[in-house]
């Protein structure tokens, strides 16, 4: 089995997300403390308060912070005319399950937010947040955006093996990643999303998938599994696109179109 050094990936992230050119403008953008010393990141597109959306970055739960996603946050803001939030959670191996989900509970607790987001595994740790919530009893976001999401940390749907080579996501990394946010082969299933026996009472949802994913299948899944629980699912699945391509609009016009598209489903979501 491949094995990955955390820090050499880390800032190969680093490095990436500054050679992208700067998302937009926003009337404030402002490193704030959150709950329990976290780290967070305010985008308001303008001086008016606006409706809030909470951010979970993705980054495999190794890799990944407030700097690798910034962009992601100020297109989301300036495009759907929302608050965003970023969290600097915790991350993997330092920090294994359930750290990262704790974390984003308690901002989900301490912003109140209208919705939850979040871009792989960050799409992950935004909806077990909301699980966490929904079987606390306590208050729920109206609304969660997974972006090609984790949901099974078993990693048997197909597309595993059917998308794990020569896209954007290679399956070693993925199995790798899994290893060092669950270590215990054991918590896997049960702190799969997907393998939750009842989803009913989880917030609206908008899910989008892409084809050349190795994500895809469980993506698709839970958008499934979410709908037949009766919570109201606004899902794509985009059409020659791989992993991550949210990261991707400044080089490929097709992932530009995919995002505006999504940037309208999260405007719909959150017009109710």
């Amino acid at each position: 089995m491949a094995s990955f050094d955390a820090s050499e990936l880390r800032e190969g992230s680093r490095r990436r997300a500054a050679a992208r050119p700067r998302g937009p403008a926003l009337a404030r953008v402002a490193d704030v403390e959150g709950p329990n010393g976290l780290r967070l990141r305010h985008y308001r597109p303008s001086e008016q308060a606006r409706p809030r959306v909470v951010f979970a970055h993705g980054g495999g739960f190794v890799l990944g912070d407030l700097d690798t996603h910034d962009r992601i946050c100020r297109r989301l803001a300036d495009a759907c005319d929302v608050e965003v939030l970023a969290v600097d959670y915790r991350r993997a191996p330092e920090h294994p399950y359930p750290a990262a989900v704790d974390d984003v509970v308690a901002v989900l607790r301490w912003a109140r937010p209208v919705a939850v987001a979040g871009d792989s595994a960050g799409g992950y740790l935004a909806t077990m947040a909301c699980l966490r919530l929904r079987d606390a009893g306590e208050e729920l976001p109206a609304g969660q955006v997974l972006m090609f999401p984790n949901t099974d940390l078993t990693l048997s749907q197909p597309s595993i093996v059917d998308e794990g080579s020569g896209h954007a996501l290679d399956t070693d990394f993925l199995v790798w990643a899994v290893e060092q946010w669950t270590p215990r082969a054991a918590d896997r299933a049960p702190a799969s999303p997907l393998l939750t026996t009842d989803l009913r009472g989880m917030p609206a949802t908008v899910l989008v998938t892409a084809e050349h994913d190795a994500l895809r299948d469980e993506g698709n899944a839970y958008a499934r599994r979410l709908a037949e629980a009766g919570v109201r699912v606004l899902h794509r699945q985009e059409s020659g696109l791989e992993h991550n391509f949210i990261q991707q609009e400044a080089t490929s016009p097709a992932a530009a179109a995919a995002d505006d598209r999504l940037f309208a489903d999260v405007r719909t979501l959150l017009d109710g």
